[in-house]
Formats: structure tokens, sequence, C-alpha cells
């Protein structure tokens, strides 16, 4: 389980991708997007450049955005393979006519960081992770 945490921002809420990044810097899966309405996906512009050259079905991984100061709980499903590979995981977030951060956070995929509280740089405070 992922546990995100907001910071105490003004404004509409955030849309927020979780993919894994792997060793060339590329996206190589989509994990999580937290917003639902597709029209807003072009503001997470790296993301939606990557997704519109290889789309995927993400219905069955998108939630509902997160405004200031809310959190939010969801799963991640990670390969046991990519831990420890040098693969990261990276938060990307909008919000409607305000900073569009391409990492508001990254995380390498290591055993370490994933039991660390890990920070964000833009509307995400923090992430931790839990095994349940």
């Amino acid at each position: 389980k992922c546990m995100l945490q907001m910071t105490n921002y003004m404004g509409e809420g955030a849309y927020i991708v979780v993919s894994i990044i792997n060793k060339d810097n590329g996206y190589d899966k989509t994990l999580y997007v937290l917003g639902s309405d597709r029209k807003w996906y072009k503001t997470l512009k790296e993301w939606d450049k990557a997704f519109k050259k290889k789309p995927a079905d993400i219905s069955a991984v998108t939630g509902a955005s997160v405004s200031g100061g809310d959190r939010s709980m969801f799963t991640l499903d990670i390969e046991n393979a990519k831990i420890n590979s040098g693969y990261k995981l990276r938060f990307e977030s909008a919000v409607e006519d305000k900073t569009y951060y391409v990492s508001d956070l990254e995380i390498p995929l290591t055993t370490e960081s994933l039991a660390a509280k890990n920070e964000g740089k833009g509307y995400i405070r923090y992430v931790r992770f839990s095994a349940n």
C-alpha cells in the first residue's frame, strides 16, 4: 500500500501519476493515476507524451484527484524483479493553473527507500509504503 500526504496548497485537486522509470530514464509502466478525467491528463506533460506513444489500459489504476492537505491510500503493483534493479518510482503532479512538477517525488526502487518516508518537492508532502 502507498500512503500519499499532500501539502496544504490552495486550488483545484491535483492530478498525480505514479510511474516506474527505467534505467534510461524512460517510462516503463504506469502504476496509478490520481484523477479520472482524461481531459486533464495533458497537464501531466511528460507522462502524457509517453502515454500517447505507448497507450495502455489504465482504467483499473485510476482514482480521485487529491486536494491540498488531503491524504490518499492506494495499492501499487510493483514486480519484485524491478526492486533493487536500477528502476525508480516517479510521482508527477499537476494542478489546474499552477506549477507542473515532472518529478514531484522520485524514489529509487530499492528495499531501503521503500521502507522510508519520502518527501515531495511540489504538492506532495510525503509518501510512505506499507506491506499490507
